[in-house]
């Protein structure tokens, strides 16, 4: 069976400690989809470990960890990755595998995505620039360069027929971007690439399936940046919620197991986009601060505010979760009073579903208020039975709003600060 883990806000929710949490449990790791654009944040033996295309549990011995077909992969960063993670004493030559139909980002693919937001303006969806939504775009309109094409004999062909397609929508713009100096290092990596394991992965995970491996799915960025669910325009350019992951991977749904859902505590977005619940004040600069909240590639600040249950139930629904996980509980040590959205005032109604268009300006939040855990600091807590009342009738009421329990609360970065609730 393949069980899901998937993030239901727009990113950023502790994916990646709760992977390398679970790894333990299962035998392969699969990312199904997203780019380079996603850090999942890992601190292992005190030192911060950002994974940027590389599945979570490359750190756990003996577990295989699989890049699917719905991953778009820039050389260049995997590179630099593995052999960050080679200076760090992880040998990834017997556990790493790559799907041959995953698709490449090429240097005009960064130029494209480039020279497409600033054309933009004012109605600049916040790309991280680092070339996914072109690749994407590639990739559905048939003309994408896929991981297997490298193993050809006339790849570089193949290479310079969509760098020069490339080159002439790139004059269409205004926007001048030098991507030559790109190049070399591309080809340097492409070298590179050749010489990992390289894979037929739908045969290669539904073997490992058949054989009674445990497969755990992880997801990039979250089911708000779903390209046909999220705040569309202001998405991703793939399916990040629970279905993505057998088209990502080339599973049946059969197979799909429990689906593990992870929020935080209170939301967070980087980039553009609507945001309902989002606080312009100095609560918001306060979560910022206590949550330390800045993107894990880009470094850019997120906007913040309080947790917004309706878009969650919806995120819920999408995906079927069966265990929910709660992040970053700790940070909310610093505040006397939680806020949480239970519904949305729109154009005079209220109402607990998602509208269609999500960045309707009269959106407003109704809010419900919850007493903080402020005198007990949930951080130090060890045992859930020795969680603050507070937090636990917090939890209560998550659970029976969503209609999912809550499987673990997460209380600080640390790998063991994870309270176990059932």
């Amino acid at each position: 069976m393949v069980d899901v883990l998937i993030g239901l806000q727009w990113g950023d929710e502790g994916k990646g400690k709760i992977v390398d949490f679970l790894a333990s449990q299962y035998d392969v790791i699969a990312r199904f989809q997203g780019g380079p654009n996603a850090g999942h944040t890992l601190y292992v033996d005190g030192k911060k470990i950002v994974l940027r295309t590389i599945p979570s549990g490359v750190f756990h011995k003996g577990k295989l960890n699989l890049i699917g077909n719905g991953v778009v992969i820039d050389p260049v960063t995997l590179k630099e990755e593995i052999e960050g993670l080679i200076e760090f004493g992880v040998d990834l030559s017997e556990t790493l595998f790559i799907a041959h139909k995953a698709h490449l980002i090429l240097p005009t693919h960064r130029a494209l995505d480039a020279a497409s937001e600033q054309a933009k303006g004012k109605s600049k969806i916040g790309s991280t620039l680092k070339g996914i939504g072109p690749t994407y775009m590639d990739k559905t309109g048939r003309n994408g360069l896929r991981v297997g094409d490298v193993l050809t004999k006339d790849w570089k062909e193949r290479y310079t027929k969509l760098r020069d397609k490339h080159v002439g929508i790139l004059a269409s713009y205004e926007e001048l971007v030098e991507w030559e100096e790109w190049e070399p290092a591309f080809f340097e990596a492409i070298e590179f690439l050749q010489k990992l394991n390289i894979v037929n992965g739908e045969y290669w995970i539904n073997k490992h399936i058949k054989n009674g491996k445990k497969v755990l799915a992880e997801g990039a960025q979250g089911s708000l940046l779903d390209v046909d669910y999220g705040t569309y325009p202001f998405v991703t350019s793939s399916n990040t919620t629970a279905a993505g992951v057998c088209t990502g991977l080339g599973v049946s749904p059969s197979k799909i197991g429990e689906v593990y859902g992870i929020t935080k505590a209170y939301c967070t977005r980087v980039g553009g986009g609507p945001f309902p619940t989002e606080l312009h004040d100095e609560m918001g600069d306060a979560l910022r601060k206590a949550g330390n909240e800045f993107g894990a590639v880009t470094k850019r600040p997120r906007r913040c505010g309080w947790i917004d249950l309706v878009a969650l139930k919806y995120a819920v629904m999408l995906s079927g979760v069966s265990r929910l996980i709660v992040t970053k509980t700790d940070v909310m040590d610093e505040f006397e009073t939680i806020e949480a959205a239970v519904a949305y005032e729109v154009e005079g109604e209220i109402t607990e579903d998602v509208p269609f268009d999500f960045s309707d300006e009269s959106i407003t939040p109704v809010y419900k208020s919850f007493p903080g855990w402020k005198e007990t600091p949930i951080s130090h807590v060890l045992d859930i039975k020795d969680a603050p009342e507070t937090l636990i009738d917090y939890v209560d009421f998550l659970e029976n709003f969503l209609d999912t329990k809550v499987q673990f609360v997460s209380n600080g970065p640390g790998r063991e600060q994870l309270l176990k609730l059932f």
